[in-house]
Formats: structure tokens, C-alpha cells, sequence
């Protein structure tokens, strides 16, 4: 009896330690497009216990295991973000090339997390089929693709939406696919438009605790930071309800359906390309370029739109390495999970 409870004990300080880990992961990913939070949360085993813990408490089942992942979870998401967003966005502007090749190899090492669970879905007692399954991968593929299609296509200049309410729909929408292996929530935030003006409210945010000043942290909290965490709350309630009772009752498809996202979040994340400055007399986010606007903004380069370039055979073997080490390291943090995600489903 002692040891079933010193096993017991173990697996639960276990379970916490990976959801640090995983909260770290999460805020990480959620801070650049193409790299899913779920999948970083499946990557080190914690994913199910996840969505469950707060799929129990939206229930008001309130068990103190459910609360203990979820603060671990949270806290240290929310921590990277505000620590790393400014860094992350100043990477992405300007080492693009390279930041996107580390995302597509992130990305795809989460391919055979999610192969692998489901080969253990499928040995068991199933009505799912083969052409279920190869039906739900290819859905989530075109979905993802949709997305990557609708992101390039409004990515040359449109103007910027912003306002409470349209901050916590990107917020709900962002959450949603913050908790999916596979699709990135700031993937989301690209396509709505966001993406940047998020980043820098939260920045702007950061900065103005740091330096006490009151003035300063009005406008970022009520147009960026107080609607999209409004909206990040109801988009994993929601979503997470869903996700437990999908996997519970169509395992299978519902695995495909994520591993095709996760495979069609790389469509919308082509390394070789790069910010353009906009000239004079050209249109910029709806307006016009004048001298009197043009200061202001180079001052600001992530807002700049994007071409592709044609990289020199140098940049290509660079991007393949980076690829690769970011497959590897993905595959390393699952293997770190080792048998995770089954010991949480035999505590829960």
C-alpha cells in the first residue's frame, strides 16, 4: 500500500513539474504564428489533464489536482509572455527568415506526438476507419491552408482593426486555437489583423508596470490587454468542454482533425521572406505615405509589409539546419514526456 502511494505521489509531482514546463512552452509558442500551444502542452504530456482540469472546474467540479495544473499552466505562460514578447517580436523583425524557419521545424516535430497517439487510439475497441481518419486529417489540412491563404492574401497593407469588441473576438478566437495541437493562436492573430498591435500592447504594458506609470498603462490595458484576456478565458472554456468530449467519444477523427492543422499550419509560415519599407505616395494600412508619416513609420519596422525574396544557397542550407534543430528539439521535449499523457488518463 505504501508504495502504490509513494508511486502515486511521485506521478502527481511529476504531472506538476511538467505543467511548469509546459506553461513555459505555451507562452513561448503563443507568441509567434505557426508554433500551436497545444502542441507544446501534448509535447511534454500534459495536454489532456489540461483541458480536463478546466473542463471540471467550468463544471464546478473543484478538485484541488485540477486547480494545481491549471496555476502551474497559467502562471507561467502568462509570465513568458510578458517577459519575451518584446524580445520575440524584435526576432521576428529582423531575423524573419531564420525565425520562421525554427517555427516550421517546432511545428513539424509535433507530427509524430500526435501520430502517436493516434496508433494508440486506433489498437483500441474503435468503430473509426482508415478513411476517417485520412477524411479528418486532409479537413483540417484545407482548413489550415484556408487560413494560410487568407493571411498572405491580407497581408500587403491592410489597415489595422482594433476596438474593445473586435480585441475579444481575436482574444476568443486566439484561445481556441491556442489549446488545439496545431494551430497557433497568433497564427489567428495574423489573419485578423492583430497580431503586431497585440505584441506591442503587451510590450507597452510590461513597460509601464515596470516604470510605475499609471498614465501609460491605461491605454494598453483597455484596448489590448484587458479584451484579449477576456476573450483568451472564454475561448479555452469553450473549446475545452469541446475537445473533452471529442476525444472521449471520436478519439480518432478527432486526432486527425489536429494533426491535419498541425501539418497545414506550416503552408503560411515560407521562410524566405522579408519586411518592406513603404516609399512616398504609396498606400500604407489604408493611408497614404507623407513626408510628415513617413518618420513615424520606419520607426516602426514590424509593421511593415512582406514580399518573398529568392534566398542565396547559403540561406537555404542555414534554414534546412534550423528546421531540422527545431524538429529535433520538439521530438526531444515529447520524449522528455515519456509516458506522460497515459499516467495522466490512469490518475484522472
Amino acid at each position: 500500500m505504501q508504495i502504490v502511494e509513494n508511486a502515486l505521489e511521485r506521478a502527481e509531482r511529476g504531472l506538476y513539474a511538467r505543467s511548469v514546463a509546459g506553461g513555459v512552452l505555451m507562452g513561448l509558442a503563443n507568441l509567434v504564428p505557426g508554433i500551436s500551444g497545444g502542441t507544446m502542452l501534448l509535447a511534454v504530456g500534459i495536454y489532456r489533464p489540461f483541458i480536463e482540469s478546466i473542463a471540471e472546474l467550468t463544471t464546478l467540479r473543484l478538485r484541488p489536482r485540477a486547480f494545481g495544473v491549471l496555476a502551474a499552466v497559467g502562471l507561467t505562460a502568462v509570465t513568458a509572455i510578458a517577459l519575451l514578447a518584446g524580445t520575440v517580436k524584435d526576432l521576428v523583425v529582423d531575423h524573419r527568415w531564420l525565425m520562421y524557419s525554427l517555427f516550421i521545424g517546432l511545428t513539424l516535430g509535433g507530427v509524430p506526438v500526435v501520430w502517436k497517439l493516434i496508433c494508440a487510439e486506433r489498437r483500441r475497441p474503435t468503430r473509426a476507419t482508415s478513411r476517417s481518419l485520412w477524411l479528418a486529417i486532409a479537413a483540417g489540412g484545407v482548413g489550415m491552408g484556408v487560413l494560410a491563404w487568407v493571411q498572405a492574401a491580407g497581408s500587403g497593407g491592410q489597415a489595422e482593426h482594433t476596438g474593445f469588441l473586435f480585441m475579444l473576438l481575436a482574444g476568443t478566437a486566439a484561445a481556441a486555437a491556442m489549446i488545439l495541437p496545431g494551430v497557433s493562436g497568433s497564427y489567428l492573430f495574423l489573419v485578423l489583423g492583430v497580431y503586431v498591435a497585440v505584441l506591442a500592447g503587451v510590450e507597452s504594458f510590461v513597460d509601464a508596470l515596470k516604470a510605475a506609470d499609471l498614465a501609460a498603462l491605461g491605454p494598453p490595458t483597455l484596448q489590448v490587454v484587458l479584451p484579449v484576456g477576456l476573450g483568451v478565458i472564454l475561448g479555452m472554456v469553450a473549446v475545452s468542454n469541446a475537445l473533452k468530449g471529442l476525444l472521449r467519444r471520436a478519439p480518432v477523427p478527432t486526432l486527425g482533425v489536429l494533426m491535419g492543422l498541425l501539418g497545414g499550419a506550416v503552408v503560411g509560415l515560407w521562410p524566405f521572406q522579408r519586411g518592406v519599407a513603404p516609399q512616398l505616395g504609396e498606400l500604407f494600412r489604408g493611408s497614404l505615405v507623407t513626408r510628415a508619416s513617413l518618420a513615424e513609420i520606419l520607426s516602426r519596422p514590424e509593421r511593415f509589409p512582406t514580399e518573398f525574396f529568392t534566398p542565396s544557397a547559403s540561406q537555404v542550407l542555414i534554414a534546412v539546419g534550423v528546421i531540422v534543430g527545431g524538429f529535433a528539439a520538439t521530438l526531444l521535449i515529447g520524449r522528455l514526456g515519456g509516458q506522460a499523457e497515459a499516467s495522466g488518463e490512469e490518475m484522472a
